[in-house]
């Protein structure tokens, strides 16, 4: 396996792995997904930072050909182990690789996956470089299904990095992105991908105007776009 460039992180810690090897999928995302797949002859699907297979298994489990990336190897270590143990190795393949450098073809995947990544980009340049790579590898009519931080999990006086817009450090001390509704949507739709209302995009875990829960669960936006053309 490749060294871990994310050690020291959290992320790949044994009790960060666990966790997520345990975690069930995403249910909004099953549902959706599952009705993708209807009607499509061959439904692949890129599943990005993947993590130990929370989704990327069932995904595989309900007919898709799946590749899932991440940088951490100990994560890639647990899908790949669970995927051997379920019987979906056929179905779902992983791979190291970062959300800003997909392993795939252009114009080659039906689905796309951004499931708690592109928060994690440490600025608006990054963030934007994996948006378009998700562009560039989703077919004409693919679908995006996106899970990202709320700017609504800060305070509305906190202050972006400095040359950033929605690049914040308060919530974990390290550069993340948040996001209002209006800035993901436009940030979807410059990259060629429209609002899809099978899932309209929805707010989670919003708490009372001015609060911060420092190392508690983040305001989230989930949603789903379809790439034009």
């Amino acid at each position: 396996m490749t060294t871990d460039p994310l050690t020291p992180s959290p992320w790949s810690t044994p009790e960060m792995v666990a966790g997520f090897a345990s975690s069930a999928p995403n249910a909004v995302l099953m549902r959706f997904a599952e009705a993708e797949l209807r009607g499509l002859e061959h439904g692949a699907l890129l599943d990005i930072g993947c993590g130990a297979g929370r989704n990327a298994l069932p995904l595989a489990a309900q007919g898709w050909d799946v590749v899932g990336v991440d940088l951490s190897s100990p994560m890639l270590a647990a899908a790949v182990r669970r995927s051997r143990e379920g019987g979906s190795s056929g179905r779902a393949l992983f791979a190291h690789a970062a959300m800003d450098a997909l392993p795939a073809r252009d114009a080659s995947v039906n689905l796309v996956i951004a499931h708690g990544i592109w928060n994690l980009a440490g600025s608006s340049a990054q963030f934007r470089l994996a948006v378009r790579e998700a562009a560039r590898v989703a077919r004409p009519g693919a679908a995006l299904f996106v899970f990202t931080f709320s700017r609504h999990t800060l305070p509305a006086g906190v202050a972006p990095v400095a040359g950033e817009t929605f690049v914040f450090t308060q919530f974990s001390g390290q550069p993340q992105i948040f996001l209002t509704g209006d800035e993901l949507v436009s940030e979807m739709r410059d990259a060629g991908f429209d609002a899809d209302a099978a899932v309209p995009l929805t707010e989670y875990n919003r708490r009372a105007p001015g609060a911060l829960h420092v190392g508690s669960s983040p305001v989230i936006y989930e949603a789903a776009f379809r790439k034009r053309g």
